[in-house]
C-alpha cells in the first residue's frame, strides 16, 4: 500500500523501501506530456541521457563501453577531437507512425546523443580501437606504456 497519493506519480510506489526501483518523481508527468509532443526538444535530451557509458582503466588502456540496443554500427560514430576528447554520438530514428495505430505508451528513446570524454595523458589517441556487439559498443584507448625507474642500490662505507 503506497503511502504516497496515487496522482503524484500515476502509479503506485513504495518510498520507504530503499530498494525499490519505482521511485517517486514529481516530474514524470510533465516529463510524458512534453515528450509525447513530436519533434520536441525533450526526446532528443531523454535520448541523450539514456545513453549509459562505463568507463574502465586497466595497466594497458582505457576501455569504454556504450549499451546501444537496436543500433547498427553504421549509425554509430566514434571520433577523437581537440587532441585528447573522445566523442562518441549517433541518432535513434522514430519508428513510423500509422494513421490507425494507437499509442498506449512511449518508453523507447529516439532523437540524436552523444557524450564526450576528456583522455587522460599518455592516451595513445593515435590507436583507438572501437567494436560493437549485440547492441554493446566498446571503445578501447592504448594507454603508453610507463617505464619503471630503475632501483640501484648503492653500498653504504663505514
Amino acid at each position: 500500500m503506497s503511502l504516497m497519493p496515487y496522482f503524484f506519480g500515476g502509479r503506485r510506489n513504495n518510498v520507504f523501501d530503499p530498494f525499490s526501483l519505482d521511485v517517486f518523481d514529481p516530474f514524470d508527468a510533465f516529463r510524458s506530456i512534453s515528450e509525447s509532443r513530436p519533434g520536441s526538444l525533450s526526446s532528443e535530451t531523454s535520448a541523450l541521457a539514456n545513453t549509459r557509458i562505463d568507463w574502465k582503466e586497466t595497466p594497458e588502456a582505457h576501455v569504454f563501453k556504450a549499451d546501444l540496443p537496436g543500433l547498427k554500427k553504421e549509425e554509430v560514430k566514434v571520433e577523437v577531437e581537440e587532441g585528447r576528447v573522445l566523442q562518441i554520438s549517433g541518432e535513434r530514428s522514430r519508428e513510423k507512425e500509422e494513421k490507425n495505430d494507437t499509442w498506449h505508451r512511449v518508453e523507447r528513446s529516439s532523437g540524436r546523443f552523444m557524450r564526450r570524454f576528456r583522455l587522460p595523458e599518455g592516451a595513445k589517441v593515435d590507436q583507438v580501437k572501437a567494436a560493437m556487439e549485440n547492441g554493446v559498443l566498446t571503445v578501447t584507448v592504448p594507454k603508453v606504456e610507463v617505464k619503471k625507474p630503475e632501483v640501484k642500490a648503492i653500498d653504504i662505507s663505514g
